[in-house]
């Protein structure tokens, strides 16, 4: 593996973000898919991919697979403006997406993605109940970053994924205020049920309600 073959192989794949043929909010193809399309070892794939990441522009989600996250530069300075933001400010910001996110999601949700949001909430319960902070905040991030792919909006997901990183400080700022209790839990069991039940109404208001 040379450096020069995993920057070609980056920049496939970021092609491939660019032009629309892997959309914000989907899955790209497996490792193997991609070692055999691209023609190239399982160790430049990775690294590549890892890069990525790294960029913002893709989220290796555990069990699940890799997502495209971002199309372009704009998490970087989001997510600068985010870090100067006010608490109170971030999480209005954090309303404005979910609410509708949830909403559409009701609607525009397919099997797959109802698959995908309760292997999320699952994930999210389990960490919950085994008191670990720091891969529950990042269970929850990932089970509404699900709920945004479920929206099927790829600009709404794009703006989404650039806000990421200042979602998950509010997260955690939240729980180190509080701590793990039971009266700083929120169940989101309720939101991904009714997005499952198709139900556009409830599921916004389910999640307007935890972020008032």
């Amino acid at each position: 593996m040379t450096y020069r073959l995993v920057e070609r192989v980056i920049e496939e794949l970021r092609a491939k973000v660019t032009s629309g043929e892997w959309p914000v909010g989907g899955r790209i193809p497996t490792e193997p898919q991609l070692v055999e399309a691209l023609g190239v070892g399982r160790n430049t794939i990775r690294e590549a991919v890892k890069a990525l990441v790294h960029a913002g522009v893709l989220e290796t989600r555990q069990g699940s697979g890799t997502y495209v996250m971002s199309s372009d530069e704009l998490a970087g300075v989001v997510g600068r403006r985010m870090a100067a933001a006010e608490f109170a400010e971030v999480v209005e910001v954090r309303r404005a997406f979910e609410v509708e996110a949830a909403r559409l999601a009701a609607v525009r949700r397919t099997a797959a993605d109802v698959a995908d949001l309760e292997r999320a909430l699952d994930r999210r319960e389990a960490a919950w109940a085994a008191g670990r902070l720091h891969e529950f905040v990042e269970a929850d991030v990932a089970l509404h970053a699900a709920i945004l792919a479920a929206a099927h909006n790829e600009m709404l997901a794009a703006l989404y994924a650039s806000f990421r990183s200042a979602m998950r400080a509010t997260v955690a700022q939240s729980f180190q205020d509080e701590g793990m209790t039971a009266e700083s839990y929120v169940d989101h069991g309720r939101l991904v049920a009714a997005i499952r039940a198709g139900d556009a109404e409830l599921a916004a208001k389910e999640a307007g309600a935890y972020l008032e």
